[in-house]
């Protein structure tokens, strides 16, 4: 009797709160080729664990899928972009071996990231032309026209557990800000909110129960304080960078649940918007992990009701260690193959680090980008040099030092080209890098103060080149790179400089760093006085006296 009436209380109780689905959102974002097995020296430099990369990340995907019967259960696999660009197996293939990889894990669909186009359009379009999955993005189009390019959907819509689910992409418009302008030829990005807005009521009206947005725009690494700041604080900064995702996820409305990408910090929960409570999650870089989280849908309503965590220690961020996640043989053995014709000669021994060579540092100064620097000006025997300060993308840590390594400092294919400029220009070029709202610069061959309580483009308080005092209408030869050479990171001044003054060396960063190692090992820096930051110094009399012969 007793059985009986618990038997009849438990089906009462389905039919008072209704049937609870799941689903299994398992997500990636910005892999950058991350699909090797790897040692984390981010995580402990000098034992650093090893993460498994793609073949950890197999065997962890298809452990959740196992648990899906289609009718109470069910995955999607999304990737938010950025998926080749930094390690060599993706670098050196353009991404073909990164696709194989997708299409052999089965992911739903992927967007394309800002690094999808450093190879150029076409170069994007033939990688992309492998995958097994569509790719989506709802704001790319042929320039001057509002027409989607061919090489994406703007939305697709899925059918799980009995619902209808719209996935839309949006990229991000920084694209266009840190993307070589021959490699963007011909199409442009539109802003996201208004196309956001607008396949969002395309979607919606095809009767869809759920969406989601998979976009390659990012949380902010305080997702509180930059809410707090937009949306709270009544000072308005000026926009430079586009939208990212809790923007959106604020300003939009009608979005379940926003994929993030673009910036490398992950999160353990969610960031639901107050208002609007949409769900944005964002994962870690360069294959470290899995994200995933397993969404609670009210099979009546066809609603959110819900979300659970996998893990209780690091919530939605599964990190793929190898020894705890084995990799899939299979998959394992097809990326170490092509790895291995990736990466030939990488292991090269090509010169020695006398210290640590790290990322760490005081204003916009730290050791490894001064190392860059000094390549670059010793490469062609310049008097200043200089870098954006996100290009470089590891350290080095003292001992031996392999052409692997110095990839993974400088992954991309910049070249280096050299400038002959006026002191007055050269002067600007530092100005502009460190007015508004600009943080500086990597630098070699100066020394420079610069005071922020001082008016923009007038805040430097010294200037050396070469030890000696600034002249304002001496010439001095400038190294940087061909990326900031098309006018990125704010220098939009240096795509007026006639190609006359410009000499393009053929030379790539990557190659001058390698050189550079391999005649002055042990390589040894320092945190020195090229570049300070004192908003209480007073200009120098060498300095005011050089402007005043302007």
């Amino acid at each position: 009797m007793k059985k009986y009436i618990l038997f009849v209380f438990i089906i009462m109780s389905l039919s008072l709160f209704g049937e609870t689905l799941k689903l299994d959102l398992m997500f990636t974002n910005d892999v950058h080729g991350g699909i090797d097995a790897y040692g984390a020296t981010f995580m402990n430099p000098q034992f650093p664990p090893t993460l498994g990369g793609g073949a950890s990340a197999a065997t962890y995907i298809n452990s959740v899928r196992k648990k899906s019967d289609k009718i109470h259960r069910d995955n999607l696999l999304l990737d938010d972009g950025d998926i080749y660009q930094g390690h060599p197996i993706g670098s050196v293939t353009r991404g073909i071996a990164v696709v194989k990889y997708m299409n052999w894990i089965k992911y739903d669909l992927t967007v394309p990231g800002n690094h999808e186009f450093d190879n150029g359009v076409e170069s994007l379009k033939k990688t992309y032309s492998l995958l097994n999955f569509p790719v989506l993005s709802c704001n790319i189009v042929y320039k001057g026209t509002d027409k989607i390019v061919d090489f994406v959907k703007p939305y697709i819509i899925i059918e799980k557990l009995g619902l209808r689910i719209g996935i839309i992409g949006v990229t991000t418009t920084d694209t266009k800000k840190m993307s070589f302008t021959k490699n963007i030829e011909g199409i442009d990005f539109l802003p996201a909110k208004p196309a956001l807005e607008k396949w969002i009521k395309i979607v919606r009206d095809k009767g869809v129960d759920l969406l989601f947005v998979d976009g390659h725009m990012g949380i902010p690494y305080n997702p509180q304080a930059a809410y707090d700041l937009t949306y709270k604080s009544k000072k308005k900064a000026k926009r430079y960078w586009g939208y990212n995702a809790i923007e959106l996820a604020h300003e939009v409305k009608g979005i379940d649940v926003f994929f993030a990408g673009h910036i490398h910090k992950g999160f353990k929960k969610p960031w639901e918007d107050p208002i609007t409570h949409t769900l944005v999650l964002q994962g870690y870089a360069y294959g470290s992990n899995v994200g995933h989280l397993i969404l609670d849908i009210d099979k009546d309503t066809k609603t959110i009701s819900g979300y659970e965590l996998p893990s209780k220690s690091d919530g939605d961020l599964v990190t793929l260690f190898q020894d705890e996640f084995i990799p899939n043989k299979t998959i394992g053995t097809k990326i170490n193959q092509m790895q291995k014709k990736a990466e030939k000669g990488m292991d090269e021994i090509i010169g020695e680090a006398g210290v640590d060579l790290t990322r760490d540092g005081v204003d916009s100064q730290n050791i490894i980008g001064n190392v860059v620097t000094e390549a670059m000006k010793d490469e062609v025997n310049a008097d200043f040099s200089f870098i954006n300060l996100g290009g470089i993308r590891s350290d080095i840590q003292r001992g031996p030092v392999t052409y692997r390594q110095i990839f993974n400092v400088m992954p991309f294919d910049n070249q280096i080209v050299g400038i002959d400029v006026d002191g007055l220009t050269l002067k600007k070029i530092i100005e502009t890098r460190i007015s508004h709202h600009h943080h500086g610069l990597r630098v070699s061959g100066c020394n420079i103060v610069y005071s922020r309580k001082r008016p923009n483009f007038d805040r430097i308080t010294k200037l050396l080149i070469g030890g000696k005092p600034w002249q304002p209408h001496k010439h001095y030869k400038i190294v940087t790179t061909d990326f900031l050479l098309q006018g990125n990171a704010g220098l939009s001044m240096l795509t007026k400089i006639p190609e006359s003054q410009i000499t393009r060396y053929g030379t790539s960063l990557r190659q001058a760093i390698a050189n550079y190692f391999r005649h002055h090992s042990p390589v040894v820096s320092q945190i020195d006085d090229r570049w300070r930051r004192d908003d209480d110094a007073k200009m120098t009399p060498e300095l005011k006296k050089a402007l005043n012969k302007k």
